[in-house]
């Protein structure tokens, strides 16, 4: 049978043998008729709080912030709904801030195609950096961490909307809510706080989890040191259109979405199986190899210990350059040599945590990546360069003899799980 991964922009086609494929895909959910109709009614009877409009007044400065480019939110099409809800707003008191998190900062252009023409021309629009302390402002005290400093124009704003998406997070549980301010717009130090190999660690910070989820605990507390006051948060179907509006106060808007995405992107499994294929969804999810453990991650729940994992993620933007992802794959020699160096006390390096996740998934499988990246730095990542994930499953299965098959075609955005 032939089936279509989502590679790149344009996807990918493998043949696999029909009789013993399982497709895990989510529950599929229509996007809406008219999304701004839908987006209206929305923030005017909004889970919790006040109608948007009513949140602002005209003379106050407005801080509204988007996720990065790695996100798949149609922020181009939320913020003309935004502002034409905040027309009583002279466009002079707004500012959209790019939430990078720890992740670099979006180019001029990357940021016009993230916005839209329109917007970008008239809206200041800046990045987060998490490394340039002069862009931050004290936001308050961690609990237990460093202090909080946040971008600068965030904290110093008299009102703040926070957009984001919401879907399956592998440390998180979910993302969306309070992930929108933290760590998307927080300094290096916090970060790397936040990030830390104990929290990563722990059995509940893991894809579907939010009470008692380390992690997330660690989101809300730094997230609602400043408030937030209003939150735009939506589903997206696998064409990107807009599937739902979850809107209103933080919290409860939050855990509505969640509840509806757990119903519809999380998949429950009988078995183990020994072969997964799996993907990172797709442009713009799968630019960088950081971002492609998630998609090795959601298969690593229903794979065999020691099974194939297999996944499609073109990688276009490398390791990417920035940080040290790249570096501590590179320096140890083996997965397990990783994650020991990792787990070690003292240990604080910048990047660690997708490396931690990294090694953890290649501890319990073998992990083939078919990638516009260097066959030779995909070994160096301790993992195996495929060139054609078809032809890989046929030499699979001629050593391991006719074994079940699942395939996560969208891949993080399907998260199966062993019932």
């Amino acid at each position: 049978m032939k089936i279509h991964l989502q590679y790149g922009r344009d996807g990918l086609h493998v043949e696999l043998p029909a009789e013993r494929v399982r497709v895990i895909e989510p529950t599929f959910v229509e996007g809406l008729p008219d999304e701004a109709a839908g987006f209206a009614a929305a923030v005017r009877n909004p889970i919790g709080g006040r109608p948007l409009r009513a949140c602002v007044a005209a003379h106050e400065r407005v801080a509204i912030v988007i996720p990065d480019i790695t996100r798949p939110l149609p922020t181009d099409r939320l913020l003309p709904w935004i502002l034409a809800e905040l027309s009583h707003v002279p466009v002079k008191n707004i500012v959209v801030v790019n939430g990078t998190g720890s992740h670099r900062v979006n180019t001029p252009d990357e940021l016009r195609g993230m916005v839209g023409p329109e917007v970008f021309a008239k809206v200041r629009v800046v990045n987060e950096d998490s490394h340039d302390s002069a862009t931050h402002a004290l936001a308050g005290q961690s609990q237990g961490g460093p202090p909080v400093y946040l971008a600068r124009d965030y904290v110093e704003a008299d009102r703040r909307i926070v957009l984001g998406l919401i879907e399956p997070h592998f440390m998180a549980g979910f993302s969306g809510g309070y992930k929108g301010v933290f760590p998307a717009l927080a300094d290096i130090a916090s970060i790397m706080h936040y990030h830390r190999a104990g929290a990563i660690a722990h059995p509940k910070s893991t894809w579907g989890v939010l009470d008692g989820n380390p992690t997330q605990e660690q989101i809300r507390a730094n997230g609602s040191l400043l408030p937030v006051d209003f939150l735009v948060n939506v589903t997206v179907s696998r064409t990107r259109q807009i599937t739902r509006f979850f809107c209103g106060a933080v919290m409860e808007a939050h855990r509505a979405g969640c509840a509806f995405v757990k119903k519809t992107a999380m998949v429950a499994c009988e078995r183990p199986y020994p072969i997964v294929v799996t993907t990172n969804a797709g442009y713009p999810l799968d630019q960088n190899l950081y971002q492609a453990v998630k998609g090795m991650h959601a298969a690593m729940q229903v794979v065999e210990e020691d099974g194939l994992i297999l996944a499609a993620a073109r990688c276009n933007d490398g390791f990417p350059a920035h940080g040290n992802f790249k570096q501590l794959l590179f320096d140890y020699p083996t997965p397990r040599a990783l994650l020991d160096a990792i787990m070690a006390p003292g240990f604080s390096v910048y990047d660690q945590w997708e490396a931690q996740l990294l090694a953890i998934v290649a501890l319990k499988a073998r992990v083939g990546l078919q990638s516009d990246l260097d066959p030779a730095d995909v070994r160096r990542a301790h993992l195996e360069p495929v060139s054609d994930i078809g032809g890989r499953v046929s030499e699979e299965l001629k050593k391991r003899g006719d074994v079940p098959i699942a395939v996560l075609r969208e891949g993080p955005m399907t998260i199966p799980y062993l019932a």
